[in-house]
């Protein structure tokens, strides 16, 4: 579980949040929407805790922002798939080499790296690009190599940061359908958005993000 209790955060003298409190469950999906600035990046930050909240209280499974040790942080995010828009790929390495690359840096072996790596990329249709260079894919394929590499440690929850911003339409919706389809098999996922056209379309969580704080809201259809 995901828990907010109370939490602040202050860039200096701004405050970007204050006094949000909202659980995200195992299994929820759920949309962060809000204009651009308004927060979405900083409450996922919070999340895998790469910030701490000036005030407040953020629980994830058994880690509390208020006493997590820097040793315990990476173990953390062991437990969390974090998606970005910008890809961060590296360009040198092939698709299966950039998804084996958080395994071999959390000390997994030869043979249990190669059978969680095929898994993971036959789980977004990638098996057949294994060996291409990020620049040898489309945008779109890009962006399943990244959730490929979010899902290889069988995360409970996957964090998502504008994963369709830099995609066209109809390559959003297929994104869009594959986090669907991996929540649908038990991975939470949070996804931050400004693309309300793309929420409209799912009948899921929406926390909307205004003015320093969260609300749960409902979209109007028409």
């Amino acid at each position: 579980m995901i828990r907010f209790t109370d939490v602040g955060f202050r860039y200096g003298a701004h405050a970007v949040l204050e006094n949000v409190s909202f659980e995200i469950k195992p299994g929820d999906f759920v949309f962060l929407v809000g204009q651009t600035g308004s927060g979405k990046s900083t409450l996922l930050k919070l999340m895998y805790m790469d910030l701490k909240p000036t005030s407040g209280t953020v629980v994830v499974g058994k880690y509390i922002s208020s006493s997590i040790s820097k040793n315990a942080t990476p173990h953390l995010r062991r437990t969390l798939g974090i998606i970005f828009q910008d890809y961060r790929l590296f360009d040198d390495r092939t698709v299966y080499e950039n998804v084996a690359f958080t395994l071999h840096v959390t000390g997994v072996k030869g043979n249990e790296i190669k059978k969680r790596v095929l898994q993971s990329l036959a789980s977004v249709g990638l098996s057949h690009q294994r060996n291409k260079l990020p620049a040898e894919i489309s945008g779109g394929e890009q962006q399943r190599v990244v959730i490929a590499r979010a899902l290889v440690n069988n995360p409970h929850f996957l964090l998502a940061d504008e994963p369709t911003g830099n995609l066209d339409p109809t390559t959003s919706r297929d994104i869009l359908q594959l986090l669907k389809d991996i929540n649908t098999r038990g991975t939470a996922v949070v996804m931050a958005t400004h693309n309300y056209e793309l929420v409209r379309r799912m009948n899921e969580r929406i926390l909307q993000v205004r003015e320093g704080k969260v609300y749960d809201v409902e979209l109007r259809t028409s």
